[in-house]
């Protein structure tokens, strides 16, 4: 495994494993090319380990989604939508491969979960938070479409109103209000070690029982479509030059100017 990933097998009290996979990429985990590759790795190597269940970790901030400047530097060099699609395909099928492995996933987040890295989060069976963790989506503020299931899980779990709100007031949720949303289990000053507890409570056939049943073919095949629309919408957006206009504000500058 690389260094922007780290793996390990865990025995829970419940003398089950638990595969672990903590995300330790510079840049708060920003969700780049190698660092999506390593997380598909790692749910490579997780699903022949024997593992059924799973922990996904962040350190002091989950993750920070896209890297803006990276998008930005695509952007000036007239290869921003090329930079995008090894980008939002990979997350879009991370989210695909979670919700339809026989493994109950847990996360432990603090920090910030930003953008698209939310989805990693929507993905999960079980969401433990620290405190100081919260959720943003961002793309009004850098001119991005929402990506990771920001329009094809979240609606489905806290409602369409409720989901565009957040989505058109670029809102911050607290830990707190994520849990009150459904969207997260508890909030812990040691999330991971509430995670590990949790994880190891479960009647695990039941639990893997209940997730084949709530992610049938069906809804899975519904999740897929509106990934994939998610992706379409994503390279529009980031080819736009009101997009790269976004992009520089956020990151401090005035301008971008694309060599052609």
């Amino acid at each position: 495994m690389t260094g922007l990933v780290q793996s390990s097998v865990t025995c829970l009290a419940s003398g089950v494993d638990c595969f672990q996979i903590a995300l330790s990429a510079p840049r708060a985990n920003a969700l780049e090319p190698d660092l999506l590759a390593a997380l598909h790795a790692a749910l490579d190597k997780l699903e022949t380990s024997g593992a059924r269940t799973a922990l996904l970790s962040g350190g002091k901030n989950f993750s920070t989604g896209g890297d803006v400047g990276r998008f930005l530097e695509a952007a000036e060099n007239s290869q921003a939508v090329e930079y995008a699609r090894k980008v939002v395909p990979a997350l879009q099928s991370l989210v695909l491969r979670m919700i339809g492995m026989p493994v109950i996933f847990g996360c432990a987040a603090r920090g910030a979960v930003t953008g698209g890295a939310a989805g990693l989060l929507w993905a999960s069976d079980l969401v433990m938070l620290s405190a100081d963790a919260f959720v943003q989506p961002y793309y009004a503020t850098v001119g991005f479409a929402p990506d990771g299931g920001w329009t094809a899980l979240l609606p489905e779990f806290i409602g369409l109103p409720a989901t565009r709100r957040w989505l058109l007031a670029d809102a911050r949720r607290d830990a707190g209000d994520l849990v009150a949303l459904g969207l997260a289990d508890r909030v812990d000053q040691a999330p991971e070690d509430k995670a590990f507890h949790d994880l190891a409570k479960l009647d695990l056939e039941v639990a893997l029982e209940t997730k084949a049943r709530l992610w049938d073919a069906r809804r899975k095949t519904a999740v897929q479509d509106r990934l994939e629309a998610e992706t379409e919408a994503f390279l529009r957006r980031i080819a736009a030059t009101d997009t790269h206009t976004k992009m520089a504000r956020f990151l401090g500058r005035q301008e971008v100017t694309p060599n052609v």
